[in-house]
């Protein structure tokens, strides 16, 4: 296993976008940016390792914010 690309609410990218870094709309963005570097890499399917956490809340919002711009898992 590797780690390909990442995102992060810390990111100078989208830093201005994000107003409060521990909710759910956070957790959209990064799943929105997390789909766009994937198709910028040619990516369109990835493994979604929840560790452990309860898929609901932010988790979930990451989760079909992906989905939504084109990733598989």
């Amino acid at each position: 296993q590797k780690t390909i690309l990442s995102a992060s609410t810390l990111g100078k990218s989208i830093k201005g976008e994000i107003k409060n870094k521990s909710n759910i709309e956070a957790a959209k963005i990064i799943g929105e940016l997390i789909a766009k570097k994937a198709a910028k890499a040619g990516i369109k399917e990835v493994v979604f390792d929840r560790g452990g956490y309860l898929y609901h809340g932010r988790v979930k919002a990451l989760a079909e914010a992906a989905r939504k711009g084109g990733l598989k898992f």
